[in-house]
């Protein structure tokens, strides 16, 4: 059997026959001329070379898969990882009560199936709610670990691969729980989602709790406008006023460490208004703050470094070991590139945050609609409109005892920017091309952005 791990987290197990069976399934939809080709059938019993040398050919196939536009957003691929992941946490279909939480505290309860896609459970949350279909797509479902304080620290956003009453019920902590968030960041999107009581209810709900956690800035007179809305029940105005505040829109990470300016730095990373803000702690106490433009990185990856197993054998190494970490190339000035790494539990998260602001860009530059960005659904069917047909970064495969691995790749589920092969970098810790992810938004940078 074969471990996948989907955003740093083990998806499911699967075995070469199911694998093959996927295979053979692609093919009878789409041709043999479109899906890659797959690893040969042995007739003997592998060597451990052998399973190694299988194990990164079919990690390669998945990859090719997974970037394709069409076979990585067909149902067939999807249909495949989510009932993998059902099979492997051993959970059966059956009718469930499910909890979503909204960012005012407040428990959305959803009927729904243990099998159910993100996509279901999102849109019963949207209908528990009366949000209109039209608004259902600038909001999605995220994995939260709740903290000491109230606060949440985000996982991941729930993707369409997965069932989200398995992603969260297997984790076997109360903890981890799902909450229900806007999904865009350009707030002149707001507009649209305020046209609507509930949407208007479900925005000022996060931007009250945004403001409550720290998350968006505020001095002693703004705070004091924000009451006085808030005693006349001014949700619009509410909101207007915090769009014009500091770090309206942003997510907040939770503490971490960089290597920027200097290696060994505390800093807080917030993502929001196309770029990541640091709020750095030099050695000397001092603290800085800076931003780095999504439009000047000029490509990025996240890698897990696996140490080597120190202890007796059979045990497993210690989860806490692991080290993810998120490093961008950017342009400091015209002709200047560096690297800057963040080392952070949630890497993966801060990834798919660029991705998803590349994709806003993107489509923003194209003259398209943030409504037809989102998928709808076509005679029961998903669709993905052409913004969102883009190359994925895919599950990583692994054989179950591969610890040994200094260096292993990890998926970030990326859905606009395409991976692109980087013929040079100035990282000492170097890795192979494809684990880079390419930023179109980069490729568009003028002389004014310098």
């Amino acid at each position: 059997a074969y471990n996948i791990h989907v955003n740093g987290v083990l998806h499911c197990r699967v075995r070469y026959s199911q694998l093959l069976g996927l295979h053979e399934q692609l093919r009878k939809e789409y041709g043999a001329n479109v899906v890659p080709a797959f690893p040969p059938k042995k007739i003997f019993t592998l060597t451990p070379a052998e399973v190694e040398q299988r194990r990164e050919q079919l990690e390669k196939y998945m990859q090719a898969v997974r970037q394709d536009p069409t076979l990585g957003g067909s149902e067939t691929f999807n249909s495949f990882l989510r009932k993998a992941q059902q099979e492997t946490q051993q959970i059966p279909t059956e009718e469930v009560v499910l909890e979503v939480l909204l960012s005012n505290g407040q428990k959305v309860k959803v009927t729904i199936l243990t099998s159910d896609q993100t996509e279901d459970v999102l849109e019963a949350v949207a209908s528990k709610l009366d949000l209109p279909d039209d608004l259902v797509g600038y909001f999605s479902l995220f994995l939260v670990r709740q903290t000491k304080d109230g606060a949440f620290s985000f996982v991941r956003k729930l993707q369409e691969f997965e069932l989200p009453y398995v992603s969260v019920t297997s984790l076997h902590n109360p903890e981890f729980q799902i909450i229900l968030r806007k999904s865009y960041w350009d707030s002149a999107y707001d507009d649209d989602v305020m046209e609507h009581r509930v949407g208007l209810n479900l925005l000022y709900a996060q931007t009250v709790s945004d403001i409550e956690h720290g998350w968006i800035l505020v001095n002693k007179e703004q705070h004091r406008q924000l009451k006085s809305l808030q005693e006349k029940v001014s949700k619009k105005e509410f909101i207007r006023l915090a769009q014009t505040l500091k770090y309206y829109g942003y997510l907040k990470f939770d503490p971490c460490v960089t290597d920027f300016p200097e290696k060994g730095c505390h800093v807080v990373v917030s993502a929001g208004n196309n770029e990541l803000n640091f709020q750095v702690r030099l050695p000397s106490e001092q603290i800085k703050e800076g931003s780095f433009k999504v439009t000047r990185m000029r490509c990025w990856r996240v890698t897990s470094s696996v140490p080597m197993s120190n202890g007796p054998s059979g045990s497993s190494p210690g989860k806490s070991e692991v080290k993810l970490e998120l490093a961008f190339e950017y342009l400091m000035s015209k002709d200047r590139l560096q690297w800057v790494t963040i080392t952070s539990p949630q890497a993966i998260m801060l990834s798919i945050c660029l991705q998803s602001m590349v994709d806003e860009l993107m489509v923003k530059k194209s003259g398209g609609s943030i409504r037809k960005m989102f998928r709808r659904r076509v005679n029961g069917a998903l669709r993905r409109s052409d913004s969102q047909q883009a190359v994925k970064s895919p599950p990583l495969l692994d054989s179950p005892d591969a610890s040994w691995e200094p260096m292993a790749k990890l998926s970030s589920k990326l859905t606009s920017v395409s991976l692109r092969g980087i013929s040079h970098s100035s990282s000492a810790n170097d890795v192979g091309a494809n684990d880079f992810h390419g930023n179109y938004a980069f490729e568009g940078i003028g002389d004014e952005d310098l």
